[in-house]
């Protein structure tokens, strides 16, 4: 089960760097801030698979790094329950000087699985990637795609009852896409929870029931996924290229 309400997230801009910081910054006095998630309330229940869709820069990333514990709210709150794997970029936990086999070590350590236990699964995390010889490569080397699937196939091992997606599926090839879905669709009807956000709709429509429509941190739509994606795909016609 997730449940948010009201959550806000600020985020202070720093000209300079160009780029978002939390709003801790801001209490330093350094700038303007602007809310990059701003009463962000909905809840789910455990057998759905829900879709956040948007603009790019509309709040998905920001909201699924407070569902997955990286981000405090500033505002509202949020609860999650259950076993929560979490992939929210390709290279996320990754460090490029080790090997597949290394960073796997790395990401099951992470998520909570005891060391044993992972050198105990790596055979069946190395098949699960697919990636071969190239398991015992430096990660230096693998394309984007190679470093996604590695990550789920760790994330698979942590037998996740919440599994939270950010655009990591569009790196990934026809093979690894499949898998992936037949995984998504496992923990849905184990009664667990899918949360994913990206651009590729075919893909979010084969994993997602319900969509989630947010706009400039703003929940704009929330229902069924076909019903949020027509209206969100009218919105931008209408409204034309940034």
């Amino acid at each position: 089960m997730i449940i948010a309400d009201r959550v806000g997230i600020q985020f202070f801009f720093n000209r300079h760097l160009r780029v978002a910081t939390p709003i801790e910054a801001r209490l330093r006095g350094r700038g303007p801030t602007y809310w990059g998630l701003d009463g962000v309330s909905f809840s789910l229940a455990g057998g759905e698979g829900t879709a956040l869709i948007g603009r790019s820069g509309a709040g998905k990333t920001t909201l699924l790094r407070v569902l997955a514990g990286v981000l405090t709210p500033d505002s509202g709150r949020v609860q999650v329950r259950g076993r929560v794997a979490s992939l929210l970029s390709v290279d996320a936990g990754l460090l490029s000087l080790l090997t597949g086999r290394e960073n796997a070590l790395l990401l099951g350590v992470i998520g909570g699985l005891p060391r044993r236990v992972v050198l105990s699964a790596m055979d069946a995390i190395k098949d699960r990637s697919g990636l071969d010889e190239a398991f015992e490569r430096p990660v230096s080397t693998y394309s984007q795609g190679m470093r996604a699937r590695l990550g789920l196939a760790v994330a698979e091992e942590t037998d996740p009852e919440v599994l939270l997606l950010d655009e990591v599926h569009e790196a990934l090839d026809h093979e690894f896409r499949a898998f992936l879905a037949r995984r998504a669709h496992s923990i849905v009807e184990r009664g667990g929870l899918l949360v994913a956000a990206g651009h590729d709709h075919p893909m979010l429509a084969q994993l997602c029931t319900r969509a989630i429509w947010l706009e400039e941190g703003h929940v704009r739509g929330d229902g069924s996924f076909h019903d949020i994606q027509s209206r969100y795909l009218a919105a931008v016609e209408q409204a034309g290229p940034r």
